[in-house]
């Protein structure tokens, strides 16, 4: 698939993603700084930046504090979006009009795409195809993050996807899945399951992975709240911290579970 869905939405909030930019500044910051060989020239696309380019300034500001001379491309399938945008346009600031087959010049290649919201309502059975035209405009362990969050940002997911460390074009690998919650609504693992990115949500039944892991969280979440955890972020927490001595690959940091992320990092990654 080479264009966004033919009928553009992307009313994004200001703030909607600074969670999700906070977690690439931490966790991600090599990817963010590298400069040499080909890294030189190396991009973030933000792709479906909407009506107004608000998160995609946002995280330009966010990865500048790590790497000042970080070039920008925002990318809108709509021309009098990508248009409008040129005011905030400048030497390392670019919008243009463009779909998924990324409008790249010659000399740029893209260290992070990101890709939040726009599959959200496109057909499920596309999105490995997209998750591959994507990841070509990427640097070796160059990272796509795909996903969708609610219009405040207070409930977000992301696949997080790398393109292999040897180039080869293949479709990213599906590295993790992150979770964030501002504890706006309060706090249960089931608050995740309608934000989760395109190809996940249909598989939370019997059977599945994803539902399976639902229900050991949900289960250390009402473990937690029996044994007296019942403000939403310290239920959260403990929810996390169980959960990770029963299901491989939940990481537990402090960093992650005091600002209310989790980070499931499988081996072998997250289940198709």
């Amino acid at each position: 698939m080479s264009t966004l869905d033919a009928k553009t939405r992307g009313r994004t909030s200001p703030g909607r993603l600074r969670a999700l930019d906070a977690y690439l500044c931490r966790f991600e910051p090599d990817l963010l700084t590298r400069v040499d060989g080909p890294w030189t020239h190396g991009v973030f696309v933000d792709v479906g930046f909407g009506e107004h380019p608000w998160t995609t300034m946002e995280s330009a500001e966010a990865f500048r504090s790590l790497h000042p001379g970080l070039s920008v491309v925002g990318v809108e399938l709509d021309a009098a979006r990508a248009q409008a945008a040129q005011i905030h346009s400048g030497p390392r600031t670019h919008f243009r009009p463009g779909g998924f087959e990324l409008p790249l010049m010659a000399d740029e290649s893209a260290r992070l795409v990101r890709a939040m919201n726009v599959l959200r309502q496109g057909p499920v059975e596309r999105v490995s195809e997209v998750h591959h035209t994507l990841g070509r405009f990427l640097l070796p362990s160059g990272l796509l993050v795909e996903g969708s969050a609610d219009p405040e940002g207070s409930v977000l997911t992301a696949h997080l996807l790398r393109r292999p460390a040897n180039g080869a074009d293949l479709p990213p690998t599906r590295e993790a899945l992150l979770f964030h919650t501002t504890f706006r609504h309060g706090f249960a693992p089931w608050q995740f399951r309608d934000w989760l990115p395109r190809d996940l949500r249909r598989r939370v039944r019997p059977g599945e992975p994803m539902h399976a892991f639902f229900q050991s969280w949900n289960e250390a979440w009402q473990h937690a709240r029996d044994t007296g955890y019942t403000l939403p972020a310290d239920a959260f927490r403990e929810s996390v911290v169980r959960l990770a001595t029963q299901v491989s690959g939940v990481m537990v940091d402090s960093w992650l579970l005091d600002s209310g992320y989790l980070v499931w990092r499988p081996e072998g990654g997250i289940p198709p």
